[in-house]
């Protein structure tokens, strides 16, 4: 610190008044009819005033916080209430700015929101008034000055705070409001984005300033939503200060600035590593509902989109559009997302019935009505009350079917679903389909896009994994066995092992004619799972095709002796147990053709 020891209160009131006389010039000249010599006279005279005063105040006297006794003191050195709006997102400003004007504020303002302000009718005070500067650096230093985070982060109980900002001529702020510049919308827009223009759209000062007024919560009001400029306004024109607001809106504001740093954080680990898994790893997540409870009604629950650039335009159920019915639920969810997932796979029309997030049927046809009747004919029981999805329009057609279809176990009971889920609806559709049942759920999704990264929680952590993606289309299916599979067989072993990887391990399906026969799931041991699959296949099972998620670890008296007894045509498993070659012997004992895919699908 300058100068010698000496109180506060020793500083010139002719100092103190003529560094106040100074900041009024710049209030009552507006700084564009400013000549750029009496620009520079005035605020080369501030800033000798405000170094004269500076030498005055001892390092003692600013070392020593004290409380002042009033709760607050005026908010500006001319006794006005100040409001500073910088925006890039200007919606509902004219509200905003007429609303503070009639409170008695004064508006502080930046740039194109002083302009679209004054164009408002609304009286502005520009920055530079308070500055003393010129926006400069091409607009990336506009705010970045004492005048303006001095005014933000005074303590209004310390009077050491309030002293420093009297001395040097700087008047409070009692309400930030700022949004910053669209750094997500510009680099996930269509075409990409170059990597200076990037760097460009990185606010600097917007977050600057909103952190400061957050941290001073207590004496400032910051808002980053325009949802919230009513409540804002409500709460200034009342009488009480409730600092549970404040805090809400201080959240609010770091939670802001937290998203915008990880979407800069992602785009620049992209643009200069591109390792899909990083050192440090920040999820934004936005509330897109609460729930009525999660998995159970004892569990409290809510559902989050996940708003990473990645994500952008990604696809998926959790940016589904929701046509009718009850609301959602977290069982929902993950139940519309296994049937979805699995559906989005296939290339011919499709359907897929889902019960507790595993297929019970899946068929393929040209015909996607007879596809629909084949897939709840695989397991109707299990169909009754699940999700049915499909990979293409639902039609009047279509949608009558599935208002009307009788349940194949009875032929009189009516289906019923949770959830119908589909690329698409025509307006005729849709209508049938709402009039099936006031609770049906109708999403309209779009397919998700490969190469995600796959997020599953742990106790105390969480695990990441690329998506599996592979389709029978990446692998090779080889003929180890003495039997070669027919090209029939062959199709319908890529077809069971499509839909397998969508089955809880241990999996095994069995599927013949591009529609599932039977499926076992989530057994502990793989041989109980192909007994179920078996079982809910019947006697179509005679030259079907099974396919396995993973190896078969015996194979005589055991899964795969079984398999060929029961007349299955061809096995196709990835292979890699040490008794493969028991499996090979099997299969040629039985006249089996087994194929070996290389590739794992368990799913936990």
């Amino acid at each position: 610190m300058l100068g010698t020891a000496a109180s506060a209160a020793t500083i010139s009131p002719t100092t103190a008044h003529a560094a106040n006389t100074i900041r009024r010039a710049f209030h009552s000249n507006p700084f564009n009819s400013l000549s750029s010599s009496h620009h520079s006279i005035l605020c080369a005279r501030f800033r000798c005033l405000s170094l004269r005063s500076f030498t005055a105040v001892s390092t003692k006297a600013m070392s020593h916080p004290q409380t002042l006794d009033a709760p607050h003191p005026q908010s500006s050195a001319a006794g006005n209430k100040q409001a500073l709006i910088s925006l890039s997102d200007k919606k509902d400003l004219a509200l905003l700015g007429n609303g503070l004007q009639e409170l008695g504020y004064t508006i502080v303002s930046t740039g194109g929101t002083a302009s679209a302000l004054e164009n408002a009718g609304v009286s502005v005070t520009k920055v530079e008034q308070l500055t003393c500067f010129p926006e400069m650096l091409d607009g990336r230093v506009k705010t970045l000055h004492p005048n303006i985070h001095g005014g933000i982060l005074a303590r209004r109980d310390q009077k050491h705070h309030m002293e420093a900002l009297n001395k040097y001529g700087i008047g409070t702020f009692d309400v930030v409001v700022v949004n910053l510049y669209p750094f997500y919308d510009k680099v996930t827009s269509m075409g990409g984005i170059a990597f200076d223009d990037g760097i460009e759209n990185i606010d600097i000062g917007g977050p600057a300033m909103i952190r400061a007024a957050a941290k001073n919560h207590k004496d400032v009001l910051v808002v980053v939503d325009s949802q919230d400029y009513p409540a804002l306004l409500e709460f200034l024109d009342g009488s009480q200060d409730d600092q549970q607001f404040r805090r809400k809106l201080a959240w609010k504001a770091f939670e802001h600035v937290a998203s915008y740093d990880s979407a800069v954080s992602e785009w620049l680990w992209k643009q200069t590593v591109g390792d899909k898994f990083p050192p440090s790893l920040t999820v934004p997540l936005s509330l897109k509902s609460s729930l009525r409870y999660g998995e159970n009604p004892h569990q409290k629950a809510a559902f989050y989109v996940d708003k990473s650039l990645s994500e952008v335009n990604a696809g998926g159920i959790a940016t589904a559009i929701q046509h009718h019915g009850k609301e959602m639920s977290y069982n929902n969810y993950l139940d519309a997302d296994a049937a979805w997932n699995c559906v989005s796979e296939f290339r011919n029309p499709t359907c897929v019935v889902v019960k507790h997030t595993n297929p019970c049927g899946v068929a393929s046809r040209d015909d996607i009505l007879e596809a629909y009747r084949l897939a709840v004919k695989a397991d109707p029981v299990s169909a009754f009350g699940g999700i049915v999805a499909f990979n293409i329009e639902v039609d009047e057609a279509l949608a009558k079917e599935i208002r009307e279809f009788r349940s194949p176990t009875d032929g009189e009971t009516r289906m019923f679903y949770e959830i119908v889920v589909a690329p698409k609806y025509t307006e005729k559709g849709l209508e049938i389909l709402r009039g099936k049942s006031k609770t049906l759920r109708i999403l309209e999704a779009k397919k998700n896009e490969k190469g995600k990264l796959s997020l599953r929680q742990v106790g105390g952590g969480w695990l990441a994994q690329d998506s599996d993606d592979l389709t029978p289309e990446d692998i090779q299916f080889n003929v180890v066995s003495e039997k070669k599979p027919q090209d029939n067989e062959l199709c319908d072993a890529e077809f069971a092992w499509l839909c397998v990887k969508h089955v809880k391990s241990n999996a095994i399906v069995i599927a013949k004619d591009n529609r599932m026969l039977g499926m076992g799931s989530g057994q502990p041991n793989r041989l109980e799972s192909l007994r179920i699959a078996l079982r809910k296949a019947g006697d179509e099972v005679k030259g079907a095709a099974l396919a396995s998620d993973a190896f078969f670890p015996f194979a005589w008296k055991d899964a795969v002796e079984e398999a060929c007894e029961s007349g299955i045509g061809v096995i196709a498993e990835p292979g890699g147990s040490i008794r493969d070659g028991d499996a090979v012997d099997c299969c040629n004992k039985y006249g089996v053709s087994l194929l070996l895919t290389n590739v794992r699908h368990f799913k936990h």
